[in-house]
């Protein structure tokens, strides 16, 4: 079982990765533009680049946010509970998170087929849209194995 959950671990560090790598080159073009903008010499679809990059900076961070737990939380009512309801409450939202989480990755991918078929690209730059969906997807489906060692860890007494 450790074996897996460092497996997870090193999966959620990578699309970390990729989500900083995205938010260094969101930060790139648009200071780039910004300065090359005063010279009358802006960068063509910039808008467009930090859309695709900010969306894959916020979809490739979720299953190591997750990790850390570094998401807002507000457990000032689940604290005055026993311990065993705190579990309780912690399973359970744990167990909607993968199912919300499985069926949204899914449907992305879903996506991300019906863009690939249709060829459907943005306006300017005509960059195609699927990779996008199909790796916002797949780090949904990360972010489930995350919820999952989540609840392994819950029942474990591990978890927090």
């Amino acid at each position: 079982m450790q074996q897996l959950l460092q497996m997870i671990l090193r999966l959620s560090k990578l699309t970390n990765v990729i989500a900083g790598i995205a938010l260094s080159f969101m930060v790139l073009i648009t200071v780039g533009d910004v300065i090359l903008r005063s010279f009358r010499k802006p960068i063509p679809g910039t808008y467009e680049l930090v859309a695709f990059l900010g969306l894959a900076a916020i979809g490739f961070s979720l299953p190591f946010t997750q990790w850390v737990k570094g998401h807002i939380s507000v457990d000032f009512l689940v604290l005055k509970f026993s311990g065993k309801v705190r579990k309780a409450i912690n399973l359970s939202t744990r167990c909607v998170g993968v199912c919300f989480f499985f069926v949204s990755g899914w449907y992305l991918i879903r996506m991300g087929m019906k863009l690939y078929r249709t060829g459907q690209v943005s306006l300017t730059l005509q960059m195609p849209y699927y990779p996008l969906a199909y790796g916002v997807g797949i780090c949904f489906f990360v972010l489930c194995l995350v919820l999952l060692s989540d609840i392994v860890k819950i029942l474990e007494d591990k978890n927090e």
